[in-house]
């Protein structure tokens, strides 16, 4: 097999490998152990709602099976006090406050690029390595391969200190290269299907998850001249775009679908329109004001052009970076403050930051 000096800096080092039990990070076990690595399946347990099916056991048993395939250790780190309060106890709060954030972006800088760095390291390992679609190169962050897959978007809060230690074994692939080799080592997981959904937790409908935590809180929805149309359950649960999940009252049988343009928090809220909201150019942002600012190397220059993203997996948009503050040369549309901004210059990502105001 060609081994790549990008991926595998330092051959016969000890890795512990993330390994959540899907196919991404079975692959990576296996490029690492057959590179010459020492590797070390590691399964991280975090909390779990209790009203939600319990499946990381069987992540668990999946990852085991792969551990064995490859003849490697295979451990559990417990990390459940360190999910509940980094990632659940956050996310709820910001919701409460009124902001949108974003739970994988915390799960990948609290839980696996935090807690289970710093065990592993106390534990012996030179370097952890998960599952993701992202390359570090000397330390620089950079854009996967695969575009369709690219995971960088959730990796910004990265810093040097912490690529240091960290491996991307499968960064370098596209899917169905990284779906190839599982069959070719004939790991278990090579069909498994992608898990979709809040890092470890799953596929969860994220209005029912918050509706477990938050209570209700019933208000008006209006229309854009101000008149009271229908009613919402609470305007923290719903999404710029959104066009469900709210009652209309006062409509018709001819009446198009509704799109909701505007949130008010202090109000509580919702503005609806007929037309989406990226028809409606009030309602686009061009400025935001940035917070939580985390740069992996040098800090973006002044008056230099770079691609943003507000969303994964959104087109790339132009935009420059003076201090704190982001001026793209479109207007946005669904731009939240608790919304993560990811700079890219070209493949190379070199940090963002946390929405804190937009205009």
């Amino acid at each position: 097999m060609k081994k790549s000096k990008k991926v595998y800096p330092e051959l016969g080092r000890r890795v512990f490998v993330g390994m959540s039990g899907g196919v991404d990070s079975s692959v990576s076990a296996a490029l690492l152990k057959y590179a010459g690595y020492d590797v070390t399946g590691v399964f991280i347990k975090v909390w779990h709602p209790d009203w939600l099916p319990c499946e990381w056991k069987e992540e668990r048993r999946d990852a085991m099976r792969v551990a064995a395939v490859l003849d490697i250790p295979f451990i559990t780190i417990d990390l459940q006090e360190e999910y509940k309060k980094g990632v659940v106890d956050y996310m709820l709060q910001e919701y409460r406050n009124g902001r949108t954030p974003n739970p994988d972006v915390m799960c990948n800088k609290e839980i696996k690029f935090g807690s289970f760095l710093e065990k592993a390291k106390k534990m012996g390992a030179d370097y952890i390595a998960t599952g993701h679609y992202a390359q570090n190169i000397n330390n620089s962050l950079q854009e996967g391969k695969d575009r369709n897959k690219d995971q960088s978007y959730f990796l910004w809060t990265l810093t040097q200190e912490q690529l240091k230690h960290v491996l991307f074994p499968v960064g370098h692939l596209k899917k169905d290269e990284v779906r190839a080799l599982a069959k070719k080592f004939k790991l278990p997981t090579a069909e498994k299907k992608d898990s979709q959904g809040i890092c470890f937790i799953g596929q969860v409908d994220m209005k029912e998850f918050l509706q477990h935590y938050i209570p209700q809180k019933p208000g008006n929805v209006v229309n854009e001249k101000g008149e009271i149309i229908g009613t919402h359950e609470g305007a923290l649960f719903y999404t710029i775009g959104e066009r469900h999940g709210f009652t209309i009252t006062k409509k018709s049988s001819h009446d198009a679908p509704y799109y909701i343009v505007e949130k008010n928090h202090n109000e509580n809220t919702l503005t609806v329109s007929h037309k989406t909201p990226d028809m409606i150019e009030e309602y686009g942002v061009k400025k935001v004001i940035l917070k939580d600012v985390n740069w992996i190397s040098d800090v973006p220059g002044s008056g230099k052009k770079y691609g943003a993203r507000i969303r994964y997996r959104q087109e790339k948009q132009e935009c420059e970076i003076n201090g704190n503050t982001v001026t793209f040369k479109n207007p946005q549309i669904g731009v939240s403050p608790g919304q993560s901004v990811v700079l890219y210059d070209k493949k190379i990502c070199p940090g963002g930051g946390v929405i804190d105001t937009v205009s």
